[in-house]
């Protein structure tokens, strides 16, 4: 017997604004909205089946670095993703052009990497962005 993954869970403070955010980033949609016994509303979030994205209110503010984090593959032109994610409220926080990824911050801080697209696009082929 083995176990699956079910669900990525994102502890958060704004459980509506988080998964707004990750639902425009990734094109899911929110699915469901439950309550726990205790009365908490917890947000799920799908797209056509896949892997579900969990938001899970918390009282405290993140704290540390994360532990877990997510990648993310642009499909078009990395730093154009890169572009969208912050206007969408992610934050540039390490490009290193050293390596093929740039992390970002989504609005809550969880941390989260961007790669290239499969097409084999290289560290510092795009636009390098500033850290704000």
């Amino acid at each position: 017997m083995r176990s699956r993954m079910v669900a990525t869970v994102f502890d958060c403070r704004d459980t509506a604004a988080l998964a707004a955010f990750w639902c425009a980033a990734l094109d899911f949609e929110v699915t469901d909205r439950w309550h726990d016994a205790h009365g908490t509303e917890y947000v799920e979030a799908t797209a056509d089946g896949e892997h579900m994205l969990l938001f899970h209110p918390v009282p405290d503010r993140k704290q540390a670095k994360n532990r877990v984090h997510l990648d993310i593959r642009a499909e078009g032109p990395q730093y154009d993703e890169v572009a969208r994610l912050v206007a969408l409220g992610g934050r540039v926080v390490a490009d290193d052009p050293a390596v093929p990824w740039v992390v970002l911050q989504d609005p809550e801080g969880n941390e989260f990497c961007v790669l290239p697209p499969e097409s084999g696009e290289q560290p510092g082929s795009g636009t390098q962005m500033a850290e704000p």
